[in-house]
């Protein structure tokens, strides 16, 4: 069986960008968790006595960059959700063009969305590898800390 080519005519109803909705919704929960789990961190960081320690010090570029991530992260999320919901209200109105264009447009947001939250990771793990590299140095020295 082959696969049925899909002509220009083919219309694009409510249920394709419904379908990004609960995506969307979690993608965005996601982040929230993640913006908390950093914010926590770098409260932590601020009172803890070591704060000056070489360790914490070397993470500070790493925390700024992860703050900036998770901020347009959010908002290209923000701008999906948004986009696809005025998708939707262009398709209920039958305005199928506008339709198409704004759901794609949501889709573009989305991807950027997801690389920088790709990103954000990858600092993320740059920064637990310091940590462990610095807790194999403790070991290795036999110093407690």
């Amino acid at each position: 069986m082959g696969l049925v080519p899909v002509s220009s005519s083919d219309a694009m109803d409510l249920t394709t960008p419904a379908l990004l909705f609960p995506a969307i919704s979690l993608l965005l929960l996601a982040y929230t968790n993640r913006f908390l789990t950093l914010a926590q961190v770098i409260r932590q960081l601020n009172t803890s006595p070591n704060r000056g320690a070489a360790l914490v010090q070397c993470q500070l570029p790493g925390l700024k960059r992860r703050i900036m991530l998770t901020k347009y992260m959010q908002g290209f999320g923000v701008l999906s959700f948004l986009l696809c919901a005025l998708s939707m209200f262009a398709l209920f109105v039958e305005a199928e063009l506008p339709g198409k264009l704004l759901f794609g447009a949501s889709i573009l947001a989305l991807t950027l969305s997801l690389i920088l939250s790709l990103i954000e990771v990858l600092i993320s793990t740059e920064a637990l590898a310091l940590v462990v590299s610095d807790l194999e140095a403790a070991r290795e020295t036999g110093s407690p800390r």
